[in-house]
């Protein structure tokens, strides 16, 4: 019996014995929708030392009824050791636009069952498309009530933008924490695999992962704050080999395609993962997913030792003025300007470019002259040339969604970020935290906004998530804040809604 508690993850020992029984206790999950498949994914939780260093062989079915009395699809996929007893399935063969169940079976357990969908046909027009996005769920600062709200909210597609798992210790002041744990820094493979288990099981966010597909991208915390490239505190050699485990660990715990690894397994390398990638549906959406963290230069005036990047004055900072500093690097940036470029170039059939990354885009101008330089405001030559491309290719509709930040952001995108009275070419929506607190109050954030003629909302006390409604004539945004996030059974509300017109760049309140 003592085997076998120690053989359990370090994140299950304050656990209720019962999810060590359940193979599936971390839930299922699909993401990157197709129009004829779907990836699907659950990870194994081993209850003794044999199990855990065995590969294993899961069943799965897909049917188009929740009771599966019609199966659609159904086969066998390994559960590895070497890939923390990860699954992921692309199904292929699917019809377009359709939802469908799926479920998992090891021996005589069966996993949640979880709905999926595939994305519309290329030629197709969809009358709707409603999308969740969200980011940041320290699990510490705050209960997960916001992913049980979005779930009822029945969205048919999840953007997550970054920082699913928070690599910390519980501080050792809990006093005003929501939970803790035991975790220790995460700095290894077998960190990392039990932080994402830690957060996997939260019921809340397992109910948002199995009721419909998701599309994830990563910030920085999924490896170490403020990180850039291949640069982050400490040796070298330390941090890539850090950064190496942190990515693979990533790759195992999200519904990923294999497309994403940069070569198959077992040949694959950690030093490099494909998270940047576009998703179609149909001619409603053009999905284009960005990584603002595997390519960027260096924060601005950062000195190596520093624990995060901080924030600098303009003035006395020249690297802000460099133009070759890139917050998505050179590579992505030709490769979202040649994006829109073919959106412009079938604006009758594309009618919403979505340009989902990690942080607000829109410039902050604080008064004190302060720049933050972990955001785009640290990277101004990459911003600039990024709505050059949207000014100079000219998409139908532009809308860019940012997290990170723990704090709701709408802002009207102008051609020149410095100068108010240039065009607004696109909109813009910054989601707040699922939990994760913010560092700055509502006064300084008012001031802010009042300092920045194209911020139209700015609050930074408030934890919860955005959907966005999208149809052909119209992009509607609500902002929805929990009431309390020290509670898992806490009510939620809308903050704001804000509109966006065909044609008309800019949101509007509702």
């Amino acid at each position: 019996m003592a085997a076998a508690a120690t053989s359990l993850p370090h994140w299950a020992w304050s656990n209720p014995p019962s999810l060590h029984a359940n193979p599936f206790a971390l839930g299922v999950a699909s993401g990157d929708p197709a129009p004829d498949g779907v990836v699907l994914w659950t990870r194994l939780v081993m209850a003794d030392a044999a199990q855990v260093q065995a590969a294993h062989t899961v069943r799965w079915e897909v049917a188009h009824d929740a009771r599966f009395a019609k199966i659609v699809q159904k086969g066998e996929a390994p559960a590895l050791p070497q890939l923390g007893h990860s699954v992921h399935v692309e199904l292929r063969g699917l019809a377009p636009d359709r939802w469908y169940h799926y479920r998992f079976m090891l021996g005589d357990a069966v996993s949640t069952v979880g709905r999926t969908r595939t994305a519309p046909a290329p030629g197709d027009l969809p009358g709707a498309l409603r999308v969740g996005f969200a980011s940041c769920q320290r699990w510490e600062h705050g209960h997960y009530a916001a992913w049980r709200h979005l779930a009822a909210d029945q969205p048919d597609l999840v953007l997550f933008l970054g920082d699913y798992i928070y690599e910390y210790a519980t501080p050792r002041n809990t006093a005003d924490l929501a939970r803790t744990h035991s975790l220790q820094l995460a700095t290894t493979l077998a960190d990392y695999r039990d932080r994402y288990a830690l957060h996997k099981s939260d019921p809340a966010l397992q109910a948002a992962h199995a009721a419909c597909p998701w599309a994830v991208t990563w910030d920085d915390h999924e490896v170490q704050n403020d990180y850039a490239a291949g640069a982050g505190r400490g040796d070298a050699t330390g941090f890539a080999a850090m950064r190496g485990a942190a990515w693979q660990a990533f790759y195992e715990n999200m519904p990923l395609r294999a497309a994403s690894l940069n070569r198959p397994f077992p040949d694959t390398r950690w030093d490099a993962l494909q998270v940047y990638r576009r998703l179609r549906w149909g001619r409603l959406a053009h999905i284009h997913l960005l990584d603002g963290r595997q390519y960027r230069t260096w924060q601005a005036c950062r000195t190596p030792e520093s624990a995060s990047a901080g924030a600098v004055r303009g003035g006395q900072c020249a690297d802000l003025g460099d133009p070759a500093r890139s917050f998505l690097g050179a590579a992505q940036e030709q490769w979202l300007d040649a994006g829109l470029a073919s959106d412009a170039a079938t604006r009758d059939t594309t009618r919403w470019s979505v340009v989902a990354q990690q942080t607000l885009f829109s410039p902050r101008h604080y008064p004190s002259g302060m720049v933050s330089t972990d955001s785009w405001d640290g990277y101004p030559a990459g911003r600039a040339r990024l709505l050059q491309s949207v000014a100079r290719h000219a998409p139908r509709n532009t809308v860019l969604l940012g997290g990170d930040i723990h704090q709701n952001y709408v802002c009207r995108v102008h051609a020149d970020a410095d100068r108010p009275g240039s065009p607004v070419i696109a909109s813009e929506f910054c989601g707040t935290s699922i939990s994760s607190r913010s560092g700055t109050t509502q006064d300084k954030v008012d001031a802010v906004a009042r300092h920045n003629p194209h911020v139209l909302l700015a609050r930074c006390d408030l934890r919860g998530y955005g959907l966005a409604d999208i149809t052909p004539e119209r992009w509607t945004t609500t902002l929805r804040a929990v009431d309390d996030p020290m509670r898992a059974d806490s009510g939620a509300s809308t903050l704001a809604r804000f509109v966006v017109q065909d044609g008309r760049a800019g949101p509007v309140p509702a």
